[in-house]
């Protein structure tokens, strides 16, 4: 899901600090050190963060605050279990919420913060939903920073209004909406898949919805086989997108980026994307009358049927680190208003109460913070919330099935070869 890394600079590794440290936290000489690791935002964030820790340093004397910084694909893959497994591993940590962040607590890199939000008042600063997929029995393991909706289907609304449409509720109307438009010679359904994450989602997404979120996760996490009757009827559905000719033909041939284009030039009158659309739809097409809808509920359906697919992500502290109260004292200060206000400045979208700007943000992308924020399940990526090698191999079948090459059943064959040897 590389859109929800949006920002990201390639970097190999930046210590924005002197090295030379010893392990547990303390320099030579007594200096405390609180070590904090994530892939890099951008420049502009960057700036953030190293003016919040002056600021910490200077509430805290005798303390230093050190970042290691790396490219994103990096980090999500090998970069950050070494560093938790190295000589100086961090204090402080991002991660994503869900399926990776369990697997921190299972190897014992992520502390339980709950008395520690509580005492704090830092857990008030955020809205309940705000921790959906950082709890684990009741437990709390990890500080919200960012989310990021990854995927609804936006639509153009002079398009459905020239048809008589609206936004349908249920997947039965939305291909009648897919026939009426096709009927009026527009592309219903444009989608970017050459990098494979674009359809990825979405369909990860009708995966879940089909098969149950819990059937999903099991087997992207190995636990059980792909190739079942539900799996098949969940690529049966995106069949039939392609065998009705709803989709683009030049799916699997063309970016991302090209396929925006399409949709907001009025080439298609809808797009299965993320959140990151609004911000460039106002850039590139103000004009545009931009709607959305979240996947219309399917019959029969084995999961929630108003989950959301989307991307929660914050701060971990290191349940081996020696600075877990410090840790929480600079989230705090990182979630307070005054630094939620440079937040915003430099782009992003704070997820404290207090922290996005209503009245000064669209309010299309309000209403997409809202339905992440009110949403009963939120559905992981399967290239953010699980094994990149896994995930690969299902969005590879994902783009076969919706492309026309290959049937369900033989995806989903493949897919269980591709991935034997990760058994």
């Amino acid at each position: 899901m590389k859109k929800g890394l949006a920002g990201m600079v390639s970097l190999i590794v930046v210590v924005t600090s002197v090295t030379g440290c010893s392990g547990g936290g303390t320099a030579e000489g007594g200096e405390k050190v609180l070590r904090i690791a994530m892939g890099s935002p951008g420049e502009a964030l960057i700036k953030v963060w190293e003016g919040i820790a002056d600021e910490f340093e200077s509430q805290h004397p005798g303390m230093r605050v050190e970042f290691t910084y790396q490219d994103d694909d990096t980090y999500q893959t090998i970069g950050l279990p070494n560093l938790l497994g190295g000589k100086t591993p961090p204090d402080l940590y991002f991660e994503w919420a869900g399926e990776r962040l369990n697997t921190r607590i299972k190897d014992g890199f992520a502390a339980d913060i709950t008395e520690q939000l509580q005492q704090s008042g830092l857990g008030e600063m955020f809205e309940e939903g705000s921790f959906n997929g950082m709890k684990v029995d009741g437990k709390t393991y990890m500080v919200p920073t960012a989310g990021d909706v990854t995927n609804v289907i936006f639509y153009n609304k002079s398009i459905f209004d020239s048809l008589q449409l609206s936004a349908p509720t249920t997947w039965e109307e939305f291909l009648n909406v897919a026939e009426t438009v096709k009927n009026a010679g527009i592309t219903p359904i444009t989608i970017g898949n050459l990098d494979l994450w674009t359809a990825g989602n979405w369909v990860g997404h009708i995966i879940s919805r089909v098969v149950g979120e819990q059937a999903y996760s099991d087997a992207l996490q190995l636990e059980q086989p792909f190739l079942t009757d539900d799996f098949i009827k969940a690529y049966s559905l995106v069949q039939n997108l392609w065998d009705k000719g709803y989709v683009n033909n030049n799916v699997n041939a063309i970016a991302d980026n090209e396929s925006d284009m399409l949709f907001l030039t009025g080439k298609a009158a809808m797009h299965p994307i993320g959140s990151w659309l609004v911000s460039e739809a106002a850039a590139q097409a103000p004009n545009l009358e931009l709607g959305y809808f979240n996947t219309p509920p399917i019959a029969g359906g084995k999961g929630n049927q108003e989950s959301v697919i989307g991307v929660l992500n914050g701060m971990v502290v290191n349940k081996k680190s020696a600075l877990i109260d410090e840790a929480i004292d600079f989230m705090k200060l990182y979630s307070s208003d005054a630094s939620s206000a440079k937040l915003s400045a430099a782009g992003a979208v704070p997820m404290t109460k207090t922290g996005l700007d209503r009245n000064n943000t669209s309010p299309i992308s309000v209403s997409l913070n809202d339905l992440m924020q009110d949403a009963p399940v939120v559905v992981s990526p399967p290239d953010t919330g699980y094994s990149i090698e896994v995930a690969n191999a299902l969005n590879m079948a994902t783009s076969q099935v919706i492309g026309g090459a290959k049937t369900p059943e033989e995806a989903l064959k493949e897919l269980e070869k591709t991935i034997a040897p990760l058994k």
